[in-house]
């Protein structure tokens, strides 16, 4: 673990991770530490978002995903689930500018058509008004939960099966990547680096198929907190570890 109190280290540009996904946790915890609503601490880590976006895409980053809204999150108060579901509203409409500045393409993955129109709409906005954008790939996992993907994804191959384009034997690792809502991003599906905020240790459900040689690098800094130094320091940690897959070298 490490915090943002430590000197930012030098970074080789040769291994910076190509896919770099976040689970950012801690808004809550943020605004309890400053007597404010827990809605306060999500308005501030969106707007953390924009700083981390721009970090990474500056870095050499290709795709950042972050875990934006799991299918568990229904379960929070109606307020607080009906304040997140603006946020990307909130988001894409005022941040859209400053990302095809940028260059950065807009992915959402997730179950969208269970969002409120207001919501699948500002994210099927933000994809199609990037779509031409050839920098880094900002993908938001909204309402988005692991073992719904890998459900999801084994319906649809039994289907294949049962109707005859499919031969069992023929299913492999591709066809079920290719079956995943991280499909879109191509050779980039899987992430190099997981990283967590807010000092918890667990994957939550996500990226459950993609993260299995992911590096993971926890870290006790807030999601609201979270700096470029911080992400830096992450990065500089995946940089220090050697990276067999199951081999040796």
């Amino acid at each position: 673990m490490f915090t943002d109190k430590e000197v930012t280290p030098q970074l080789d540009p040769a291994r910076i991770p190509a896919h770099v996904a976040i689970i950012m946790d801690g808004n809550g915890r943020w605004a309890k530490k400053r007597f404010l609503p827990r809605i306060a601490g999500h308005k501030q880590g969106m707007e953390n978002v924009k700083t981390i976006t721009k970090a990474a895409s500056r870095m050499g980053i290709k795709a950042l995903t972050l875990y934006a809204f799991s299918t568990e999150n229904w379960k929070r108060p109606d307020s607080e689930v009906n304040y997140l579901m603006s946020l990307p509203v909130d988001f894409f409409g005022v941040f859209m500018p400053e990302l095809i500045a940028e260059n950065v393409r807009v992915q959402v993955m997730g179950e969208l058509e269970a969002l409120p129109a207001k919501t699948r709409q500002a994210a099927q906005a933000a994809m199609a008004d990037t779509a031409k954008n050839t920098g880094m790939i900002l993908n938001f996992a909204l309402n988005y939960g692991g073992r719904d993907e890998l459900r999801l994804a084994t319906q649809a191959i039994a289907r294949a099966v049962q109707a005859g384009t499919l031969d069992p034997a023929a299913i492999s690792d591709d066809t079920i990547a290719a079956h995943l809502m991280t499909a879109p991003l191509g050779p980039l599906a899987d992430p190099d680096l997981l990283i967590r905020t807010s000092g918890e240790e667990r994957i939550s459900n996500f990226l459950l198929w993609q993260l299995a040689y992911s590096e993971m690098v926890f870290t006790p800094v807030l999601w609201p907190d979270f700096t470029p130094a911080v992400l830096t320091a992450a990065i500089a940690q995946y940089q220090s570890r050697d990276r067999r897959f199951g081999g040796l070298h």
